[in-house]
């Protein structure tokens, strides 16, 4: 049993995010059945997922010898319902069509357009219903925190950095976008690796581990001691976290990840990965790697060709040597804490596998 089943967490977690969206259509019952179909878009997504973020919550809170209890889930379970935001939202910016193997909340609001004859563009209703379900999420993420039922002294622990991950997050997803349409052709490789390193850091690595720890860690009164070690166990496990994941967008299993092979390159994403790539190859090779890069049409053969390219100039090994390095500054930082239990201590040690592994 790892630390994402013990104590039933995964299960405690996805019971919490039903007994919140029965709560949610509730409130909004007043205003008819059309709105439902905005909870049901946020509840679909919900039902997949790991559940990483709440627990590295979680085990922050338990490391500093704080009890297990269903008000530690629910707030856990707030770190859900903001990536659900993130992805919801994420999805649109990319033009994404799976999520999770299933369609993307935009393209199922769309299809509902579709289904019911209405008026207007189905594309333009799906896109502003995700939007509308992805703010729904952050408002739930805050109501979910306040209302959690642990100790006012604790969250208000922990309520700079829950704070601080809202807002970062959301400047993250804007460099995100922004190096997306940046020229890469005249930078030089650094800045493009610097670069893609910047979106890591703070669309991905900071909030899905850092910053939930983070709060788990100071709701539960641990001090400096152990929190400068955790946010820096937790920065750099988050930036492997997200260069595994970049791997697996373009080489990875449909089945495993819920969305088609190759789709990475077809929405522009400029990692390290691409960055290393670049690097390696000479001018006419780069050219037509960055002219492939981004294109919706682009096909499997293309997307072998560009895989081929990664292997070949070794942009896959430095990358996969990259993740040992950073999981293993990892855990480094942790056995530097001091003051967390042995369970939480142990726990946080085997989700470094958990969040860097081949198969995830």
């Amino acid at each position: 049993m790892g630390p994402l089943h013990a104590d039933d967490l995964r299960g405690r977690v996805q019971t919490a995010l039903d007994v919140h969206l029965a709560h949610q259509r509730d409130v909004l019952a007043e205003l008819g059945p059309d709105v439902d179909d905005l909870v049901t878009a946020v509840a679909t997504l919900l039902r997949g997922g790991k559940r990483l973020r709440a627990a590295f919550l979680y085990w922050g809170y338990r490391a500093a010898g704080r009890p297990d209890s269903d008000a530690l889930v629910r707030c856990a379970s707030a770190m859900e319902l903001f990536q659900a935001a993130a992805l919801i939202h994420d999805d649109v910016m990319d033009d994404s069509d799976t999520r999770r193997g299933q369609p993307a909340a935009h393209r199922t609001l769309a299809r509902r357009h579709e289904d019911r004859a209405w008026d207007g563009d189905a594309d333009r209703f799906g896109l502003a219903g995700a939007i509308l379900a992805g703010n729904l999420c952050l408002n739930w993420t805050e109501e979910t925190y306040a209302t959690c039922g642990l100790p006012a002294e604790d969250l208000t622990r922990g309520r700079p950095t829950f704070d601080r991950m809202r807002t970062q997050l959301m400047a993250g997803q804007f460099l995100d976008v922004v190096e997306s349409h940046r020229p890469w052709g005249a930078l030089r490789p650094e800045e493009r690796a610097d670069r893609a390193r910047l979106v890591i850091a703070y669309k991905s690595a900071k909030y899905t581990v850092e910053h939930p720890l983070l709060i788990g860690a100071s709701a539960g009164g641990l001090g400096p001691a152990a929190l400068g070690p955790l946010s820096a166990y937790g920065f750099d496990l988050g930036q492997a976290f997200q260069l595994r994941d970049d791997i697996l967008g373009v080489f990875g299993d449909p089945e495993v990840t819920g969305k088609p092979a190759g789709d990475d390159l077809r929405e522009r994403k400029r990692t390290v990965l691409v960055a290393h790539t670049l690097t390696a190859l000479g001018r006419p090779e780069a050219e037509h790697v960055m002219d492939l890069i981004g294109r919706p049409d682009l096909t499997e053969e293309e997307v072998g060709q560009l895989r081929g390219l990664m292997k070949r100039t070794g942009a896959v090994d430095r990358v996969e040597a990259e993740i040992t390095d950073l999981a293993e500054s990892a855990r480094t930082s942790l056995h530097a804490a001091t003051g967390l239990t042995p369970e939480a201590a142990r726990a946080l040690d085997e989700l470094v596998d958990t969040a860097t592994t081949r198969s995830f």
